[in-house]
């Protein structure tokens, strides 16, 4: 219908198509097809997209032509056809008439045709840096080394919108994790021993703060946090988060492993290696509805129960109300990119000299987890009556469409998720088939070429619907948040509330996006991978404070009321924007290369503390061939020739030739990276 003297400020994103100087106006492509007329004028502002530091990076030279007239000027400075742009401006309607009217356009070079920002060499490793420095600045004090200590002190889940300590002093054990998981990962990316240091200690004190372990010590349980009281601090076993308040909610004990399992990545810390195991078994002993789980009373139908109840350790009794006896998405899917990656990546191949006996069977039950869960992610999510997949199910797997806020709707960043895990499990079945075959084990190896076929074809499925439906705003660029799984209004797609967009979710497309065209070489989703990355790099970017805004509108402005003005809580900590600034700088250097600079360089401190004369330093699963260790440096000196295997799908280094340092007994490794 057409409004008469409507009037909005509205966000379109797409290609440049033709540029009209003397109408003073251009030419906009929509992803959906639709084409829009942008007017400019003199009040029309092009801004470069700058990162989270806000340091201006137009390098846009003045043109001589145009007798002075800025207008014009503007439009053949910064626009030529084929340009991705960005313009928020107001969007007028009167009856059958429509006008654009750019106020801002969002460019996302620094110079008309150059590569786009984020796909720079440097520009994912300046965005953890400022990150991690802000976060660690406003906890510690702009200190540079660390205790467990400091941590106790200073540590909270709650912080306002400058990174300040909120009114709530509770220190929950995951966000601590995942902060872990960031320091971790920035370190890694950066070599910056400040990261390292706040991380080990962070480590440190989640172990001694939050860690439970069995009466017989085979068994570790992660208590919910810590809220310091005037008579001293009380530990919150079960969690206080809404939808599982008063239990132990499995993801929660999944997210404790992130920041351990990224941390043994870079430091080969047996201790922290030690607690992963003691938690894994937890995850099989007391989550796992495995045929063993019969002998305890449960169904044995496969996969992991969401919760269990703190008094009993059971999932099925009535204490635990709606989530009894229940399955979904967090339970089953999460275990792969909070923990199991990086798990797999450090213990295959397995690590020289260490307790090779108990250490072999880890690596088996871990594989083991892979396997088994990426199987029930093909096997039971996908809903062949619905664009999304069942994100919660009853103990024998029939989907619950009726959970509290759930219900029958989907989480568009859950697909996003799935297909994007699944793109790199299907890189590591590719890896395993090969060792499989290398071993003579035919039959196990077709299975698990199988395995991977249907991983790749449903990444696919569900990254290419994701675009079609509008999931993935055609119009402005970004991810919408939560939709009904059936639309009853006529239409592609039905909001569940507003049409808000999360930062956690950006996260998962982009990455998906990326990975996708890794794996494809599809252009579409290169595109979208752009597209993407330009939203979160142009409105997700807190350039004032130097963090992250949790929600913007569809248009991406962002969104400061109540939790969602906060810097840290329940839902958001150190974690979904450090592994995006990890992930897609390796995925940008592997897979979008676009100037013939596909490489990089990981860094790694192995501790004293290790058990193991090796390490594993894979940077993520990758297709085979795909990138080879080029340098080896330690301490600055060149150790190539000695370190560097001979094949190039080998990435294990060995270390126990090497001298440690004086200081700490560590041993700081560089590794460069080729890509082919």
């Amino acid at each position: 219908m057409g409004f008469r003297n409507h009037v909005e400020t509205m966000t379109v994103a797409g290609k440049v198509t033709d540029v009209d100087h003397d109408a003073k106006a251009f030419t906009l492509q929509c992803r959906s097809g639709d084409t829009v007329t942008i007017n400019v004028g003199e009040t029309t502002y092009y801004e470069v997209m700058s990162n989270v530091d806000g340091i201006p990076r137009d390098r846009t030279e003045e043109p001589a032509q145009f007798n002075g007239d800025a207008v014009k000027a503007g439009l053949e400075r910064y626009l030529a056809k084929d340009t991705l742009v960005f313009v928020r401006g107001n969007n007028l309607e009167h009856g059958d008439k429509q006008r654009f009217d750019a106020r801002t356009v969002y460019l996302l070079q620094s110079t008309v045709g150059g590569k786009y920002g984020f796909e720079e060499t440097h520009w994912w490793i300046d965005q953890i840096s400022r990150l991690a420095d802000r976060w660690l600045d406003q906890l510690m004090s702009g200190d540079r080394e660390y205790t467990s200590e400091d941590f106790a002190r200073a540590y909270r889940t709650q912080l306002n919108a400058l990174g300040q300590a909120g009114d709530d002093p509770v220190q929950e054990c995951a966000t601590l994790s995942r902060l872990i998981y960031g320091l971790s990962s920035a370190y890694l990316m950066t070599g910056t021993d400040r990261y390292f240091h706040a991380a080990k200690a962070a480590v440190d004190f989640q172990r001694q703060a939050f860690r439970t372990l069995s009466h017989d010590g085979r068994h570790c349980f992660w208590a919910f946090g810590r809220r310091g009281t005037s008579e001293g601090e009380r530990l919150l076993v079960a969690s206080e988060f809404g939808d599982d308040y008063g239990a132990i909610p499995l993801y929660e004990q999944i997210y404790a492993l992130a920041g351990l399992a990224q941390f043994y990545r870079i430091s080969a810390d047996w201790a922290a290696l030690d607690d992963i195991r003691r938690t894994v078994r937890t995850f099989f002993d007391f989550f796992r509805d495995d045929p063993e789980a019969k002998e305890r009373g449960l169904p044995g139908l496969g996969g992991y129960f969401s919760h269990l109840d703190p008094v009993t350790r059971r999932p099925d009794v009535a204490a635990l109300g709606d989530n009894r006896s229940k399955k979904n998405w967090n339970s089953v899917g999460d275990h792969i990119p909070a923990y199991l990656v990086n798990l797999i990546l450090g213990l295959d191949p397995l690590p020289r000299r260490a307790s090779r006996k108990e250490l072999d069977a880890f690596q088996d039950e871990a594989i083991e987890l892979l396997e088994e869960t990426v199987t029930l992610i093909v096997e039971k999510f996908p809903d062949e009556n619905s664009d999304y997949v069942n994100e919660r199910f009853h103990a024998d797997w029939t989907p619950d469409h009726t959970y509290k806020w759930q219900q029958n709707r989907a989480v568009v960043g859950h697909n996003l998720k799935i297909a994007w895990n699944l793109t790199r499990c299907s890189f590591y079945l590719d890896k395993r088939e090969r060792d499989l075959l290398a071993h003579g084990h035919r039959e196990a190896a077709e299975r698990v070429k199988k395995l991977s076929g249907r991983c790749i074809e449903l990444a696919c499925q569900l990254g290419d619907r994701m675009a079609e439906i509008g999931a993935v705003d055609p119009i402005r660029g970004g991810i919408f948040d939560s939709v009904e799984r059936q639309p009853t209004n006529g239409m592609p797609i039905e909001f569940s509330w507003g049409t808000t967009k999360d930062f956690w979710q950006q996260e998962q497309a982009i990455l998906a996006y990326l990975i996708l065209y890794g794996a494809t070489r599809e252009q579409r989703y290169l595109d979208l991978a752009r597209e993407c990355s330009a939203f979160w790099n142009l409105f997700f970017l807190d350039r004032d404070h130097q963090g992250i805004f949790f929600r913007t509108t569809e248009g991406g402005q962002p969104i400061t009321q109540g939790m969602f003005g906060s810097k840290g809580g329940h839902s958001v900590s150190g974690y979904h924007a450090f592994e995006l600034n990890y992930l897609a700088h390796l995925y940008s250097r592997a897979y979008v290369d676009t100037d013939g600079t596909g490489s990089f360089s990981l860094h790694f401190k192995l501790l004293a503390t290790r058990g193991q004369e090796s390490i594993n330093v894979l940077p993520d699963f990758m297709p085979l061939n795909k990138v080879e260790i080029a340098r080896v440096y330690v301490d600055g000196v060149d150790y190539t020739d000695s370190l560097k295997p001979d094949d190039p799908n080998n990435f294990q280094i060995p270390v126990d030739d090497l001298s440690a340092s004086e200081r700490d007994g560590s041993i700081d490794l560089t590794v460069e990276f080729a890509v082919h």
